[in-house]
């Protein structure tokens, strides 16, 4: 008898959870919204044009504050730390940490170089005097002093070393156009590519880090345009979001968009959002590599 009274409790306990499930599950889908948005790309001197069957993605969080996210947890690599491993002088190693760059050609690079520094450290200098041999005779210092004079009359050397050292960067300060094309001699030397590929390996790993964010945590739902650049998302809970797109890009003649757009969903409305290049992210900037 007690067994049966039991167990008809433990029947009407089920029953009424289940019942409350059951009036629960239509509120929910009730208070749901739906957004509906449409996507136009205007490139320039043109006119608008639907950005069609591509994918679009509805983020519990901001892309770019996902990505933030990603490196937080991945630090971009040391520079300095980079720098000491490589087999340069002393005075280079102190240059790229002053400077915080280990580019060593272009322009911007011969035209950033002072006298000082170009007669201080030595790579520079061996690749300036190089590259300059052919001024002489045109006010090009001459150096008076020679290997073995170091032995026969060091103080002699040292100062008629010290006053080329002298003449030499008064010269660079006169002729600062005698500073092209040094970058050339340091090109055996010069470990930008290889920072390069570093940095271009960490921002893989970081990408990769915030694409398991997406979808770990904050991927809601997606959906493609039709020909006509239209999408919706729908059964959507109440709550701030932000839609837009991850690596695609939408491209019209010059110009190449992505968004990252913000937009409230509101109990049993529809959301109305029209994507422009008013509100894209960045216009003409590609999106960084980021598939779910």
């Amino acid at each position: 008898m007690k067994t049966r009274l039991y167990l008809g409790k433990v029947a009407l306990l089920i029953g009424s959870v289940a019942f409350v499930s059951f009036l629960r599950a239509p509120i929910a889908a009730q208070s749901a919204g739906r957004v509906e948005f449409a996507a136009r790309v205007t490139p320039t001197g043109g006119r608008p044009e639907p950005v069609r069957q591509a994918t679009f993605y509805l983020l519990r969080k901001s892309l770019e504050d996902i990505r933030t996210e990603a490196q937080e947890a991945a630090p971009p690599p040391d520079l300095d730390k980079f720098v000491d491993g490589l087999s340069v002088s002393p005075e280079l190693k102190a240059w790229m940490k002053k400077h915080r760059s280990v580019r060593l050609s272009g322009v911007d690079f011969t035209q950033s170089l002072t006298p000082d520094e170009i007669v201080n450290v030595p790579e520079f200098f061996k690749s300036y005097m190089s590259r300059n041999m052919g001024y002489k005779g045109v006010g090009f210092p001459d150096p008076k002093f020679m290997d073995k004079d170091r032995k026969i009359s060091p103080e002699k050397y040292e100062q008629d070393k010290v006053e080329f050292i002298a003449a030499i960067r008064k010269f660079i300060a006169t002729m600062p156009e005698s500073v092209q094309g040094i970058d050339i001699d340091l090109n055996d030397i010069n470990p930008y590519a290889k920072w390069e590929g570093v940095l271009r390996k960490q921002r893989q790993f970081q990408e990769s880090r915030a694409l398991e964010l997406v979808q770990e945590r904050y991927l809601v739902a997606q959906t493609d345009t039709d020909l006509e650049g239209r999408g919706a998302f729908a059964g959507i809970a109440p709550g701030n979001y932000w839609i837009g797109m991850l690596s695609d890009e939408a491209i019209s003649g010059d110009v190449r968009l992505h968004w990252d757009f913000p937009l409230t969903v509101r109990s049993r409305g529809t959301t109305q959002v029209q994507l422009s290049n008013l509100n894209a992210v960045k216009p003409g900037v590609a999106a960084q590599n980021l598939n779910p």
